[in-house]
C-alpha cells in the first residue's frame, strides 16, 4: 500500500478517469500537490497507527469541482440500517446533477441534500483480489465493504489527502479544492473490468488500473 500510495503521489496525475462496460464513465480531477495514502499512518505524537483493520485501500481526494461523468455503483450502499441498491449518480463540475437507485432512492437524495453532500471528497483504489472481496460477502457496514472495492465517498474530504493539510484551516483547505461536509460517506464502483487511466500534466494517458486490479 505504501509504495502504491507513493507511486501514485509521485506521479502527481491531473485527472483520473475511470470506465467500466456497466456504463461507468467518469473524469475526475485531482488538486495540485494531492497526496495518496494507505496502510498505516502517524498519529501527533509520531505513534504508526491503522485508521482501518484490515485495510487494503489507497485514498485521496479530488478537486471537488472536476468530476465529470457517470458512475454506477457496484455493491449496495447500507445507510441507517437501509439498503440502497442498483444506483447511478451523474456529475457535472463536480456537482452531482442526478441519481436514480431500483431501492431506496430517496433516502440516497437525502444524503445529497446535506450540506456539500453532492460532490465528491474522496478516491480510493482497492484491488477485486483482495481478501475482503475474496470471502464475496456483503458485511453491511461500510469500514469493511470500503476495503472489498474501489470507491468514492459523498461529503467531507481528508486535509492529509494534500500536501501540509493537516496544517492547514478550513478556508484553506476549500481554497485548494477540497470539499468540507458534516458527512463522509463512502459508496462502491469497483468491478472486475474497472479501467482507471491516469492523465499527466503534460496530456499523456497512462493505465494504472485494469481488469479490477493495479497495473504497477
Amino acid at each position: 500500500l505504501k509504495k502504491q500510495s507513493q507511486y501514485l503521489t509521485d506521479k502527481q496525475y491531473k485527472e483520473l478517469h475511470y470506465t467500466s462496460s456497466n456504463g461507468t464513465d467518469l473524469r475526475i480531477g485531482l488538486p495540485k500537490n494531492h497526496v495518496w495514502n494507505g496502510g498505516s499512518e502517524v498519529a501527533a505524537d509520531g505513534i504508526d497507527f491503522f485508521p482501518n483493520m484490515p485495510t487494503e485501500e489507497i485514498y485521496t481526494a479530488p478537486n471537488k469541482f472536476q468530476v465529470n461523468g457517470h458512475v454506477v455503483g457496484t455493491t449496495p450502499l447500507v445507510y441507517h440500517g437501509k439498503t440502497i441498491t442498483g444506483f447511478t449518480i451523474d456529475f457535472k463540475n463536480g456537482k452531482v446533477t442526478n441519481v436514480s437507485a431500483k431501492r431506496n432512492e430517496d433516502l440516497l437524495k437525502e444524503i445529497i441534500k446535506e450540506k456539500n453532500g453532492d460532490f465528491l471528497g474522496e478516491v480510493a483504489l482497492v484491488p477485486n483480489d483482495s481478501p475482503l472481496a475474496d470471502m464475496n460477502l456483503l458485511f453491511y457496514n461500510t469500514l469493511f465493504d470500503e476495503n472489498s472495492s474501489s470507491h468514492l465517498a459523498f461529503g467531507n474530504a481528508y486535509p492529509n489527502s494534500i500536501k501540509d493539510g493537516n496544517e492547514m484551516s478550513e478556508e484553506e483547505l476549500i481554497s485548494k479544492g477540497l470539499n468540507h461536509s458534516p458527512i463522509h460517506i463512502d459508496f462502491m464502483i469497483g468491478s472486475d473490468d474497472l479501467r482507471v487511466t491516469g492523465i499527466t500534466q503534460d496530456g499523456v494517458e497512462e493505465v494504472i488500473f485494469e481488469n479490477g486490479d493495479f497495473t504497477f
